[in-house]
């Protein structure tokens, strides 16, 4: 009974207490269930679960303390002990648990570790180590790759010393303001390219053309561009020029770009090494016609010449045209008689030889002629020039005259050959001349004597080059001859062409030679074998060029064609379509064509000079 009243359920009264039915709820009974029963004995208490009972009537109580669990008191024990055992004795366990691993859980062991081990060279090499290892990578996308793997990685590869080694490695050099003349296919004298300002500005509309010639009248207006593959991606400046000479009526059209990119110096060698990027790739695949000439009057290009300033070109129509280095006419020099074979310029300075037999000195800036040398009495072939004020010439009266162009006096009279001289090359004091009478000969330009005679060949000499201690020929006989310009001796016959040898051009232990037979060929000097056999064209190569990089031949099929120097595999033609090519000439931002197309000879200059926000960082 004390359970009833300390239950709650009875009020405490001294009264005897009366037998009550008090309804229980199950939760197995439905709720509307009841049923009357005498109070059982009171029962033990339930052992504790994970429920109290209270949870089946929809009520959630409190959970206990959380009891620590006996696995990870074992794992922390585990591991506290891995930790404390010596090494040999952790890789002993460790090896023994591997063993017992099956194959999935090796897996997960390898795929747990693997980012574990792995460490990042960069953060933790010094720099020096850092720029040694970028030394060895010789692929600028593999540079520009590892610029965005993180911020220390981008700051490595941006170092300037990876990319000045970069730039050594592919012979990217920086064209210094001025530089001494080098020799080219023909002999000329080819000087970087250096910008001249612009005559058109920036809109294009307003364009003034220098009228030093007093015959020259000039007529200008704004255009479409020309039919042609080659891209005119601006609005472009056409000029006709009429020439008045003799009585005869000159004229030539001409197509200009209103704006040219100056070239401006790269600040660091990563910024030299992406506009020389920008260059090779235009040279692979693009190039932008920033000035196109075609004359009415047909007449056969004789000479080709680049220099810093002036792109000059002599015809055999007695006329020769002066251009900016951009390509723009400026002067039209008259006077010689007949065709003009032979042009040197030096500067400002331009001499120039014909069939009228006279050598002629020009001014450049003002297009006048500044004297007439007189004294051959054939036409003048062959012209160069030692220094600024020594000209020498050949002529086919079989005789060379060395010039003073400032006093317009002969020096000396140099005779020998016994057939017209057709080529000369000159080196410091000494000059080679070759000759149709299949021999050569080493001249002092000083003392005007006779140092050496080359004989071997069997046919004319038409081309020869010279570096000061090699000379090279190439004759109708096919061959090509390599002598040693001290003693005179022949050190080698390059023999693979089967027709006239009439193209060459050295540059250091390397010779390439063009053939009236279509090929060219790329000869190591050292070994003098032939590197390269490229079928170059159709016909015969009129004309080529190479440098450290690339060859561009020309030939009477009226193709141009780009070659790699190091692999001889052929990388492009040119957009040019013409019946004959006469002259080509480059730079290594430029490249000039002469050529013949429906009885017209025709000019373009092709650019691949990078825009400077391309390539400036």
């Amino acid at each position: 009974m004390s359970i009833m009243h300390g239950s709650g359920l009875l009020p405490s009264s001294s009264a005897a207490p009366r037998p009550v039915s008090v309804p229980v709820s199950l939760p197995n009974h439905s709720p509307t269930s009841h049923s009357a029963a005498f109070p059982e004995p009171p029962t033990p208490a339930p052992s504790p679960g994970p429920f109290s009972s209270s949870f089946f009537y929809g009520q959630q109580l409190q959970s206990p303390a959380a009891v620590e669990d006996p696995y990870s008191t074992s794992l922390a024990n585990l591991a506290r002990d891995f930790s404390a055992l010596p090494r040999s004795q952790r890789e002993t366990l460790l090896s023994a648990l591997l063993d017992a691993c099956d194959t999935s859980t090796l897996s997960f062991v390898l795929a747990y570790v693997s980012p574990l081990l792995k460490k990042d060279p960069f953060e933790v090499l010094p720099n020096e180590v850092c720029l040694r290892i970028l030394s060895h990578v010789d692929d600028a996308r593999t540079l520009a790759r590892a610029a965005q793997v993180s911020r220390r990685w981008a700051t490595v590869v941006s170092d300037d010393i990876t990319w000045k080694g970069l730039c050594e490695r592919l012979h990217y050099k920086e064209q210094p303001a001025d530089r001494e003349y080098l020799p080219t296919a023909q002999g000329h004298l080819s000087p970087p390219f250096v910008h001249t300002p612009s005559y058109g500005d920036a809109a294009g509309t307003a364009f003034s053309l220098p009228q030093n010639s007093p015959n020259m009248t000039t007529t200008i207006s704004v255009s479409s561009p020309p039919t042609s593959s080659a891209p005119l991606t601006t609005v472009p400046i056409s000029v006709t020029s009429t020439t008045t000479h003799n009585g005869e009526l000159s004229m030539m059209e001409s197509t200009y770009l209103p704006v040219v990119a100056s070239k401006i110096r790269p600040r660091s060698y990563r910024t030299l090494f992406k506009q020389r990027y920008l260059v090779d790739s235009a040279w692979l695949n693009g190039g932008l016609v920033i000035a196109r000439h075609v004359t009415t009057d047909q007449g056969v290009v004789t000479c080709l010449h680049l220099t810093k300033k002036y792109i000059v070109v002599a015809l055999d129509n007695s006329r020769i045209h002066v251009f900016t280095s951009e390509g723009r006419l400026i002067h039209t020099l008259t006077g010689h008689v007949m065709g003009v074979w032979a042009i040197m310029p030096w500067g400002d300075t331009l001499v120039s030889g014909g069939c009228d037999r006279d050598v002629r000195v020009w001014d450049l800036k003002t297009g006048r002629c500044r004297m007439v040398l007189h004294g051959h009495t054939s036409t003048v072939r062959c012209l160069k020039m030692s220094d600024s004020r020594t000209a020498i010439s050949g002529s086919r009266d079989a005789s060379l005259r060395v010039w003073d162009i400032e006093t317009g006096t002969c020096k000396h009279v140099l005779l020998g050959h016994q057939a017209s001289v057709r080529c000369l090359e000159v080196y410091g004091d000494i000059c080679v001349s070759g000759s149709y009478d299949t021999t050569a000969k080493v001249w002092s330009i000083s003392r005007g004597v006779l140092l050496h005679t080359l004989t071997g060949h069997f046919s004319q000499i038409y081309a020869l080059a010279f570096d000061g201690v090699k000379i090279a020929t190439g004759s109708l006989d096919t061959s090509v001859r390599i002598w040693s310009a001290e003693s005179g001796q022949c050190f080698a016959v390059l023999q693979g062409h089967t027709s006239l040898v009439g193209q060459l051009q050295m540059l250091g232990d390397t010779l390439v030679t063009g053939s009236s037979d279509g090929s060219t060929r790329v000869w190591d000097l050292k070994s003098m074998t032939c590197v390269h056999r490229l079928a170059a064209h159709d016909n015969s190569v009129t004309t080529l060029q190479f440098d450290e990089h690339r060859i561009v031949t020309g030939g009477s099929d009226g193709r141009v064609k780009v070659w790699d120097i190091k692999t001889g595999h052929h990388i492009r033609d040119l957009p040019c379509t013409y019946e004959a090519v006469w002259r080509v000439a480059f730079e290594d931002e430029k490249v000039v064509v002469l050529a013949s197309r429906q009885n017209r000879t025709h000019m373009e200059v092709i650019s691949f000079s990078p825009h400077v926000q391309d390539w400036e960082l």
